[in-house]
């Protein structure tokens, strides 16, 4: 949605200014390009900044184990007990988990962080996801003009029917009506379209 919304702006506020095909076709294949790549650099940098946090907080949770081996067993009795066990069996357990370093940091960074620093995200992954995705809805709105358009018409048409059933099918996956998914992101879309293509129209015409 990200690619097909911000390419289809660009691509029919270009266009309401009125210029050539061929300038929307450099313009549209632009947005692609940089879009696509914005949002893979954005992606990488925030996932890898949240994994370096969270091995950060992982290396100060491993000092304070070291350091203070009483108080963290007792404190994973105290979480397991939480959880319903016999306070007596919980500090059993706790002794028995705690006798196996890596078992009970990880157990408690899940606790204590909510995080499982064994199974961080891999960034490049995550880059690559939202780079093909946003190339995946940003070239939606490009294709008649590549395969030969000279309007906006069939763009606009692909926009529109894309646009109602993307959110159609998030609604689906998620329980709600389709329907209401499908309006909610039509709206939201044609919104942006309506505000940029209103943008060429008057900078195209008080320039032209």
């Amino acid at each position: 949605m990200d690619g097909l919304v911000s390419n289809a702006s660009l691509i029919i506020g270009v266009g309401g200014g009125g210029v050539s095909a061929h300038a929307i076709v450099l313009t549209g294949l632009a947005g692609l390009a940089a879009g696509s790549f914005s949002m893979a650099a954005g992606e990488y940098i925030s996932v890898t900044s949240q994994n370096e946090l969270v091995q950060a907080e992982v290396a100060l949770e491993r000092d304070m184990h070291a350091r203070y081996p009483v108080a963290e067993r007792d404190e994973l009795a105290q979480t397991l007990a939480r959880y319903g066990l016999d306070p007596e069996l919980a500090a059993r357990a706790a002794v028995e988990i705690s006798a196996h370093p890596r078992t009970a940091l990880r157990l408690h960074t899940r606790e204590e962080l909510g995080v499982d620093a064994e199974a961080l995200p891999s960034a490049w992954t995550a880059a690559g996801a939202s780079l093909v995705s946003f190339a995946a809805g940003a070239v939606l709105p490009l294709l008649p003009y590549l395969l030969g358009a000279r309007t906006l018409t069939v763009s606009l048409i692909l926009f529109v029917v894309a646009l109602f059933a993307g959110g159609a099918i998030v609604a689906q996956l998620t329980g709600r009506p389709r329907y209401l998914g499908g309006g909610r992101q039509l709206l939201l879309g044609v919104v942006a379209a309506a505000v940029t293509f209103g943008i060429g129209h008057l900078i195209g015409t008080s320039t032209g």
